[in-house]
């Protein structure tokens, strides 16, 4: 089944806004360095360049769609592009560390406007029977961008300069503010919709940041158990614990957690929280291990990590069909079962693996996580009705955001408990290490898949009785 015309229209202009928010939390870690230099901050500072986006994101996506219904899903998503690309070019206008945070701040909030406001336009549009096809696009900035980020952005800073990797979304945020006016469908309710559930937004964007500030916090600590991380990462949790229970007993609540009762969306949501942890936490690894262990620089490590990008580039091209055909639960069985697979010769890695054997690992392992992660996302979506998808998107982009949170920091810390020396061959056993932890949360991963298939099984199974009678 092929999209419709107007389908692949409004594609186009979700998938620019995507690509400046998603490729925006990864191209500026490749920078770090510089910045602390040019900016004459201590790298400890600098880090906030890339924790005050991340607190952003977190803080307003929860608001997306009580906004969509308030204000109108174009009007928003322009928006947002236009807040982006106002704080993109003042990130490079900065004169200061404090400035530049600042710019981000608002980068974040415009930029976790612009991923669920998509994705929601986007699936109404297209209807439950193109849902896979959809997903497949939404998917494009979301697996590749964390690819492809770190060299794009080594890139700009070793060619041009720092400011170019905030610069280069200026122009982009400028065609894509125009394609979306000129293709996104106008809104027909403007102005209307619930009140504004306040405490519950308070509660839950509070938590949030705590949770995503927490963990932040134990990539400088080195421990998951320091009262940096753990005070205001346990005071998130009971905060979003308080909005839960809270949205259980009152009628309008922010979000509809009640969605949690359907056992498919429950099961493709907690495969979204783990897909998340596996991809962005993984993430962190390989670029750290062509530095410090085979002393690559930025640029050469940006090539490196590419053929994770063709892997998932193929899954892209071929999860729509594979979905439709086999369905979103035992389609993401499948990618899942690969990507663990594809991990197991990270487990053996060392400081002379042949970079030939990491490429070819890197593809496999960059299809299985393509072809796990928005089938999962399809499969939640079809088993809704449209009205709760504006309840339904942001959560699911919170537990993909909160999941990456939560895989690099543990990550991380289980990383540098093993650097006892800075000998590469010892670095390197604790990559060997750390990657068996990441196979681990594959299969966390891995089990709310399968629940998926037979959930979905079980429902095509109900209705064959009824399409024969009919």
């Amino acid at each position: 089944m092929t999209l419709e015309p107007h389908v692949k229209r409004i594609a186009i202009a979700v998938v620019l806004g995507s690509i400046m928010s998603v490729l925006s939390t990864t191209i500026v870690n490749v920078a770090l360095e510089t910045l602390s230099v040019k900016l004459d901050s201590p790298l400890d500072d600098v880090q906030w360049v890339v924790t005050s986006y991340m607190l952003a994101l977190a803080a307003v996506i929860p608001v997306s769609g009580w906004a969509v219904n308030r204000f109108g899903a174009r009007r928003l998503y322009v928006l947002s592009l236009i807040l982006f690309t106002a704080g993109s070019a003042l990130c490079g206008f900065a004169w200061n560390l404090e400035t530049l945070i600042g710019a981000r701040v608002l980068q974040g909030l415009a930029g976790g406007l612009l991923v669920p406001i998509g994705q929601m336009v986007l699936v109404r549009a297209a209807g439950p029977g193109n849902m896979a096809r959809v997903m497949s696009a939404i998917g494009v900035p979301i697996i590749l961008a964390p690819v492809f980020g770190p060299t794009l952005g080594g890139l700009l800073v070793e060619h041009i300069s720092w400011q170019a990797i905030f610069f280069v979304n200026v122009p982009v945020g400028i065609v894509a503010a125009v394609a979306a006016l000129r293709l996104l469908p106008r809104d027909e309710i403007a102005g209307a919709g619930e009140k504004l559930d306040a405490i519950g937004l308070a509660l839950v964007a509070t938590g949030l940041v705590g949770i995503t500030y927490g963990l932040a916090e134990s990539g400088t600590t080195g421990s998951m158990t320091a009262a940096a991380v753990l005070v205001p990462a346990l005071t998130g949790v009971a905060l979003v614990a308080t909005f839960v229970v809270r949205a259980l007993h009152i009628p309008n609540p922010l979000l509809d957690v009640r969605l949690y009762a359907n056992k498919a969306f429950a099961s493709a949501s907690v495969t979204t929280f783990a897909l998340g942890a596996v991809l962005f936490g993984g993430m962190v690894l390989m670029p750290l291990y062509f530095q410090l262990v085979r002393g690559e620089d930025a640029v050469t490590t940006g090539l490196l990590l590419m053929p994770q990008g063709i892997g998932a580039a193929l899954a892209m091209a071929l999860s729509g069909r594979v979905t439709e055909r086999l369905g979103g639960g035992l389609t993401s069985v499948l990618g899942a079962s690969v990507m663990i697979v594809a991990t197991l010769p990270f487990v053996l890695i060392d400081e002379a693996t042949p970079l030939t054997l990491l490429a070819a690992a890197m593809v496999v392992r960059g299809f299985g996580i393509g072809m796990s992660m928005m089938p999962a996302m399809t499969a939640a979506y079809a088993t809704l009705e449209p009205e709760a998808i504006k309840d339904a998107t942001p959560q699911l982009n919170v537990l993909q955001r909160v999941g990456g949170s939560i895989g690099t920091a543990i990550l991380t810390v289980v990383l540098q408990k093993g650097f006892t020396s800075s000998a590469p061959a010892v670095m390197a056993g604790s990559f060997a290490h750390t990657f068996g932890w990441v196979i681990g949360i594959g299969a966390v991963a891995l089990l709310p898949t399968i629940m998926l298939a037979v959930i979905e099984r079980r429902r095509v199974t109900e209705r064959e009785p009824e399409l024969v009678l009919a």
